[in-house]
């Protein structure tokens, strides 16, 4: 699902690790397109979706929102690699702790944050995931 939405809207998702309570993305995109545009598209549509597809969670979801309202945006650059960013990615997948398939968020209803690290020049800033231990 997050796949069609990227190629919809003319983003490209290079690494996509989905948690059990947050999702890891590493985006390209043009310079014209936001960081929080790309969030905004991603959790807009994919809860319009999952919503459609499964009417019942809204009921079970707190305040009937799938996506809380955080997010997380850093950019890859002298500081932090393309390289190191799609490996930690990767290391997040591991069978056990989560699900990549690009559909329906990978079989997750999640209702979490969503870190995205968007590939623009730049030096790297912020202090990463605490969940995971992002840089």
């Amino acid at each position: 699902m997050i796949y069609e939405v990227a190629e919809r809207y003319d983003f490209e998702i290079v690494e996509l690790a989905v948690m059990p309570d947050h999702v890891h993305m590493f985006v390209s995109a043009s310079p014209e397109m936001a960081p929080a545009r790309i969030i905004q598209i991603v959790k807009s549509i994919t809860a319009r979706k999952m919503f459609t597809r499964f009417p019942g969670i809204k009921k079970m979801l707190w305040g009937g929102a799938l996506w809380v309202r955080g997010y997380f945006v850093m950019s890859s650059g002298t500081g932090t690699t393309d390289e190191m960013i799609r490996q930690y990615i990767k290391e997040q997948r591991a069978p056990s702790q989560a699900n990549d398939q690009p559909n329906l968020f990978g079989g997750s209803l999640l209702s979490a944050i969503m870190p995205v690290q968007k590939r623009i020049s730049g030096v790297s800033r912020g202090t990463g995931c605490s969940r995971c231990g992002l840089f």
